[in-house]
């Protein structure tokens, strides 16, 4: 009997995991659809943007900024990773950590001084754990980042990038493709580049003419900027910059929460899993302990004959 009653009380633990991990599913879902919906519109904003200044490099002026700088070779890089706060996530976390670090080690082998900044309490566990020293650390970006916060650590890396004090700056994070993919990539996002800045637009145009861009007889429609393309050139850039900062930390948002879904959709199952293999087996107990008592009383009834 004790047996069984061993088994009742594993089985009533899974059970109460399962309750734990079913709650924690349904937070992440509602969390992704709200994630969701914010990276689809910024999507749409950082997508203008993108062919605006596509259509400012079409109108063949020569397109000069200092965001636009490249510098070779690269003697400074600065690294902004990507991670959560909590855990719970799946491979989410290790996968972009281990992004990171590769790509850490590829430039430190070329001779390149690399800083990095972390943001989420996993990534500064990690550096902790492998005795790095990150220049600054963030934790208070959780699933709702917001503009006005990443334009502040926008600003820094523009006033470092403009004053020379880096080369290049890249970002380790998880980038969402679609419900069912999502990639841990480490992206260059200066120097910028205008191919790289206009190249969401050559991803959503297709054919001739799109609603965003009109034309006629099959030509694109011919802009007037005032006061010039130079000077709206000016103001879009770093514009722009910012605007593909915060569509990386809506990424990772967005990522974490379908990692932490699916995590514990699965962990759920498991526990389902474990609830009925637990239930099998303590039918097989309780069945063996009135069989074994039965007998017991069999023989005690034929011994007293």
């Amino acid at each position: 009997m004790a047996k069984a009653r061993a088994i009742i009380k594993r089985r009533k633990s899974v059970q109460n995991i399962r309750k734990i991990t079913r709650t924690m599913e349904l937070i992440a879902t509602a969390r992704f659809k709200k994630a969701f919906d914010r990276a689809t519109e910024a999507e749409a904003y950082t997508r203008k943007i993108a062919e605006i200044v596509a259509d400012l490099g079409a109108t063949g002026a020569s397109i000069s900024h200092p965001l636009l700088a490249v510098r070779e070779p690269v003697k400074t890089e600065r690294m902004l990773i990507l991670t959560s706060n909590r855990g719970l996530a799946g491979g989410y976390n290790g996968n972009v950590l281990r992004a990171a670090t590769l790509a850490y080690q590829s430039a430190a082998t070329d001779g390149i001084n690399v800083t990095f900044d972390i943001v989420g309490k996993r990534g500064i566990t990690y550096a902790k754990f492998r005795g790095l020293k990150p220049e600054s650390t963030y934790t208070t970006f959780e699933d709702r980042p917001q503009f006005a916060e990443v334009e502040v650590l926008a600003n820094q890396y523009i006033q470092l990038y403009t004053s020379g004090q880096i080369d290049r700056l890249e970002v380790a994070y998880t980038r969402f493709i679609s419900s069912s993919r999502q990639e841990a990539t480490v992206q260059t996002l200066l120097p910028m580049t205008a191919s790289q800045v206009g190249e969401s637009t050559a991803r959503h145009r297709t054919g001739t003419a799109t609603k965003e861009t009109p034309t006629r007889h099959g030509e694109r429609v011919p802009y007037e900027f005032l006061p010039d393309a130079e000077s709206i050139l000016e103001e879009i850039v770093p514009v722009s910059f910012k605007v593909r900062l915060f569509k990386c930390f809506l990424d990772a948002a967005v990522s974490e929460q379908i990692s932490r879904m699916v995590a514990m959709r699965g962990a759920t199952e498991n526990a389902d899993e474990m609830v009925k293999s637990l239930t099998m087996l303590y039918n097989r107990a309780r069945q063996a302990q009135i069989t074994r008592e039965l007998a017991e009383i069999i023989g005690g009834a034929a011994a007293l004959k």
